[in-house]
């Protein structure tokens, strides 16, 4: 029942009653007796006031009742995030404060869902770039160069582990940090602070800098380039730090190499054709001055015979097309055909020459030619560091224990200096302060260390004290 007929019920049994009184008050009258005023104007002001009671009770019930739902729904709706219609009787007191209340709630709904939507969106979006972030860091790290990246402000927010090797830092404690406290290296600041300002003009540039290591000074070719938005705002630099010392020693000694493998070959070549001319003109008048010339020409056609042999054999070897026959083998004969060889240089600049050669009967599998090369070329340059006067050793031995034969050539000559050591077998190298003493291309001993441990899986090695002499020693495997 609702309250506008529970009022009027009420105020019906209200009337009914004062009609009542009314009547009764009345019919008092007509038998002769007489109401008292006081007394009916009590009578119905109790009526009025009962009638006012009854209402105020009847309304304020409804009211509780209908706030007591509102209430409920309201909680619902706090505890399970859901927004629905506030729902009340249509006829109630409170319809008037509910049907705006449905209409807030409404408007609430729908910009509730486009938020969740919007907001399912941005995480959605969020994650893709996170990923994205996380797959842009692993190829970062992944790079052996040094990588940093700063932002708008020169702020370093990303660097690989080369990086912090390389400009001593670490990322954790430098993050967000303006790389002025970062980086030591001024020179590197300046030129991302350079590429940032000018990002607009262009947008990637590259330039070499030298940067100490350890007292090492090392060269690096640093790429600078801008991170551009879509409106074309600079956000960020950043610089790729290449090494590029080793390149350069390489392009270097490639043009020393080049400028002596030129003059190694002209030698022989002016040689030859200047005694070639003498011949055709007829300077050699005798027998005697012919077979010398005939010599000359001969022994410069060997050098430069070995000299390109030499460049050809070390291309083979290294791009593994190189033929190699191997079959059982002395050293202590290759040893002693090699002495055979070599005396009458030795006698020329008045060096002993002493052998200790184990029997013949210790052999080796490998190939004959490549390693009479081998102990030729250490014999060789030998004689050519060892001043005149000088003793040149020649030994093979056997080590049963460790199943190998051993070969030792030493000498008395200039010996080579302990910060050369690491680098006499590499490609081009030669010692500064024997560089006098004789002309080389420095592939003598390179072709060595390949023939001995790439062709033939041995070892090779070397002792030498400055002023004292060399000891150059290979081993292989003993056949048994």
């Amino acid at each position: 029942m609702t309250t506008a007929k529970r009022l009027g019920l009420a105020t019906v049994v209200l009337t009914t009653c004062g009609a009542g009184a009314a009547y009764y008050a009345t019919m008092m009258a007509m038998k002769g007796y007489s109401v008292p005023s006081e007394s009916l104007n009590y009578l119905v002001f109790a009526l009025v006031a009962a009638l006012t009671l009854l209402i105020l009770m009847v309304f304020w019930r409804n009211v509780h009742r209908s706030v007591g739902k509102v209430r409920t729904q309201l909680e619902t709706m706090a505890k399970t995030e859901q927004i629905a219609l506030v729902m009340v009787d249509s006829g109630n007191e409170l319809s008037q404060i509910t049907r705006p209340l449905n209409e807030l709630l409404s408007i609430v709904r729908r910009q509730t869902e486009q938020l969740r939507s919007e907001c399912r969106e941005l995480q959605i979006q969020s994650r893709i770039a996170s990923a994205e972030k996380h797959h842009t860091e692993a190829i970062i790290f992944s790079i052996s160069d040094a990588v940093i990246v700063t932002n708008r402000f020169d702020e370093l927010i990303l660097a690989n582990e080369a990086a912090e090797k390389l400009l001593s830092f670490r990322l954790e404690a430098s993050l967000r940090k303006n790389i002025d406290r970062t980086l030591s290296d001024g020179t590197l600041v300046r030129l991302i602070r350079e590429t940032r300002s000018h990002g607009r003009s262009f947008t990637r540039k590259v330039v070499e800098h030298s940067i100490d290591q350890k007292g090492s000074p090392k060269t690096f070719s640093i790429t600078l380039s801008c991170v551009v938005t879509p409106n074309e705002e600079v956000s960020g630099v950043v610089a790729v730090l290449h090494d590029v010392t080793r390149e350069k020693e390489i392009a270097r000694m490639k043009t020393d190499f080049v400028s002596n493998v030129s003059h190694e070959l002209k030698t022989p070549l002016a040689s030859i054709k200047a005694y070639v001319e003498m011949l055709i003109d007829g300077e050699a008048e005798d027998e005697k001055t012919r077979s010398e010339f005939y010599e000359i020409i001969s022994a410069e056609t060997d050098r430069l015979h070995r000299l390109i042999e030499n460049i050809l054999n070390i291309s083979r070897i290294e791009s593994g097309v190189v033929k190699v026959v191997r079959e059982p083998c002395s050293l202590t004969a290759i040893a002693k055909q090699v002495l055979e060889v070599v005396a009458v240089q030795a006698r020329a600049k008045n060096l002993t020459l002493n052998e200790q050669l184990a029997p013949v009967y210790y052999q080796v599998e490998g190939d004959r030619d490549m390693l009479y090369q081998s102990i030729l070329n250490l014999v060789s340059n030998a004689i050519k560091y060892t001043p005149e006067g000088g003793t040149i050793s020649v030994s093979v031995t056997a080590d049963e224990r460790r199943q190998v034969a051993v070969c030792d050539v030493s000498d008395t000559g200039a010996g080579i200096p302990p910060e050369d050591l690491p680098h006499v077998f590499d490609k081009f190298y030669r010692v500064q302060a024997n560089k006098k003493l004789a002309k080389g291309t420095g592939l003598g001993l390179t072709l060595v260390k390949h023939i001995i441990e790439t062709v033939h899986d041995g070892k090779l090695s070397v002792t030498s004290e400055s002023g004292k002499g060399s000891t150059f020693s290979f081993e292989l495997p003993i056949l048994m």
